[in-house]
């Protein structure tokens, strides 16, 4: 097997782990917090949304930091760091007595993250250039698929094994995954070979933030999330309103948010490849438009089986988002600063992911979640345009294409 495949297929199953470890605690997290002590419903409530956030809010600001040590250090070192740490992190996380224990070591597992942007940046360097966009796809079937399973598996686990139990087994999973990228994943394209120019890390960052194309991607990549998470949280109030069959709310509520998964976990392969042939950006602007006409009927549907085949459609289209993103990073990166460039996409995305939920809610209670998948709608058709007469637009000249000097961007 060629050895860009071995390190996609390795790095697939991993971020299969990551992204079912973080997202395990989601059904039972309340329950254990009740566990704890904290059995006043409100309290119960803040606590839950405080330590699930707080992993994301680290995970945010530190991003870039790690992706600028990726490019000095190595990018398998990096996947390394996160995949192990995490290990201990989950492992310590089932030994917490207090809510304000697990807020700490949720901070602590959010700011020593970085195992999926490490992840892509390494595929993205180490794969040939004309299959970067299928084995970006291929990875973000692995992390969708984690998404999908890590709240079925974490709720099924908490019946059988127990809340603590389930935090030791996932430590010692993230722990065997990482023992696999260390001994099977190699690295070829290392940071020496690249020959990168490192003015230090507030230097590269503004020379990063300064580059005009690069600014389009991370503001896309941000109202992607934004636009597509908006109205998540109000998913299960929708489907009760809709009349769930037989009454089963919780389990349409879950069956709408898996089918939307299945359907980017297929279609992120195969729009991958497609962007390899056609361009990403393409894929990525058309992905958008028909992405944003799914939504528009979300407002109007009028039962649970006409809302979950606008979700598998929309599904469809998501899976040429993210790969196609990831891989017009790697295209207008500057040179030996690959990582660093997807760290700070990375916080975009974290950005996203957290303020979604949070305006939409707001905006849900003045024009309500119909109108807030037409605002969705609109928000997406706006990032398609911007992508479509962003990227083409005359962008920074070649000889800007590397990291200057200190002395070069302090005058910048």
């Amino acid at each position: 097997m060629e050895l860009w495949r071995r390190n996609l297929y390795i790095l697939m199953g991993s971020q299969f782990l990551v992204m079912g470890a973080m997202t395990m605690i989601i059904p039972f997290l309340p329950l254990y917090l009740q566990e704890m002590g904290v059995t006043d419903p409100e309290k119960n409530q803040m606590w839950a949304g405080v330590i699930f956030g707080i992993n994301f809010l680290s995970a945010f600001v530190m991003a870039p930091v790690w992706g600028s040590l990726a490019d000095k250090k190595g990018r398998k070192i990096m996947v390394l760091r996160s995949g192990f740490g995490m290990s201990v992190v989950m492992i310590l996380t089932g030994l917490a007595t207090s809510p304000l224990q697990l807020m700490l070591l949720r901070l602590l597992n959010g700011t020593i993250s970085g195992f999926v942007p490490a992840s892509i940046s390494l595929v993205a360097t180490n794969t040939p250039r004309e299959r970067v966009g299928y084995a970006l796809g291929m990875l973000q079937s692995g992390g969708v698929a984690g998404s999908i399973m890590g709240p079925f598996i974490g709720g099924a686990l908490a019946e059988l094994i127990g809340f603590r139990m389930i935090f030791y087994l996932t430590g010692a999973l993230l722990g065997i995954a990482s023992l696999v990228v260390l001994f099977f994943v190699k690295e070829e394209k290392l940071p020496e070979e690249e020959k990168s120019q490192s003015a230090g890390f507030f230097a590269d960052g503004s020379f990063i933030l300064h580059q005009r194309t690069l600014l389009i991607l991370f503001a896309a990549g941000f109202l992607l999330q934004f636009a597509m998470l908006g109205p998540q949280p109000q998913m299960p109030l929708y489907v009760e309103r809709l009349g769930a069959p037989g009454g089963y709310i919780a389990f349409f509520a879950g069956l709408v948010t898996a089918v939307t998964g299945m359907a980017n976990m297929m279609a992120s392969p195969f729009l991958g490849r497609l962007g390899d042939r056609i361009g990403s950006d393409r894929v990525m602007v058309y992905a958008m438009i028909a992405a944003a006409l799914f939504f528009i009927p979300h407002a109007f549907v009028t039962n649970v089986w006409q809302l979950l085949v606008l979700r598998f459609l929309l599904g469809l289209c998501m899976g040429g988002l993210l790969p196609s993103l990831h891989a017009l990073v790697r295209h207008h990166a500057p040179a030996g600063k690959e990582s660093t460039v997807y760290g700070y996409n990375s916080s975009a995305i974290f950005l996203g992911n957290m303020m979604g939920p949070i305006v939409g809610g707001f905006l849900t209670v003045w024009i309500d979640i119909r109108g807030l998948f037409l605002v969705t709608a609109g928000l997406l058709l706006l990032g398609a345009w911007w992508i479509k007469t962003g990227l083409n637009r005359p962008t920074t000249p070649k000889r800007e294409q590397t990291v200057p000097q200190k002395r070069v961007s302090s005058a910048h």
